[in-house]
């Protein structure tokens, strides 16, 4: 019997560490994203999204568990957004920590055509893609120059008249030779 009560009700000591501790566990939290910047809340990447979950699990500890101190969890909060403050910034300085920390983009349509073997190997299926033709106020794939899966997992979805005349490597700064390759490798 004793056990069903605390499931509801664990005494006023709990409550009152929830009433006192989540306002300055929010407050911190808001804190730390005004002084990391809008990177700390954009678009996510992994470590961004592994990231984030942490700090969600952290914020709950000092709320809820008894043996968290609220400067722990502060602490704890604040070291995870300073150490993905300093790898956004190395990834801006260094080449090698950004291929390293961030995927590169992906081509999966190419000149309206499906790029299969990109697709199986990015795990992203036909009807996903054509949800973001849809999406972007396109009815036919071929009319599709590009679609990129993009590092944030968001799908780009480039019409074809945007890439047409450009018969170089480069479009946007994405390495179109491996997607020619893949094309011309289906049409044989």
């Amino acid at each position: 019997m004793l056990a069903q009560t605390t499931l509801f009700f664990d005494g006023w000591d709990n409550l009152a560490q929830v009433l006192i501790v989540t306002p300055i566990m929010y407050i911190a939290v808001i804190a730390f994203v005004r002084l990391t910047g809008k990177r700390s809340t954009s678009q996510m990447n992994n470590f961004d999204w592994v990231v984030t979950v942490a700090i969600g699990s952290i914020i709950a500890s000092p709320i809820l568990l008894k043996d968290v101190s609220v400067a722990e969890g502060v602490l704890a909060v604040g070291l995870l957004f300073f150490l993905q403050w300093i790898l956004t910034n190395l990834t801006v300085r260094s080449k090698v920590v950004s291929n390293i920390v961030r995927s590169t983009p992906s081509i999966l349509v190419y000149r309206g055509e499906l790029q299969h073997t990109e697709m199986k190997r990015t795990r992203v299926t036909e009807s996903e893609i054509m949800s973001a033709i849809r999406e972007n106020g396109h009815a036919q794939l071929d009319a599709i120059g590009l679609v990129v899966l993009e590092s944030d997992a968001n799908l780009s979805v480039i019409p074809k008249e945007a890439i047409e005349g450009h018969d170089c490597d480069q479009v946007c700064g994405l390495d179109l030779s491996a997607a020619q390759q893949g094309s011309s490798k289906q049409d044989t």
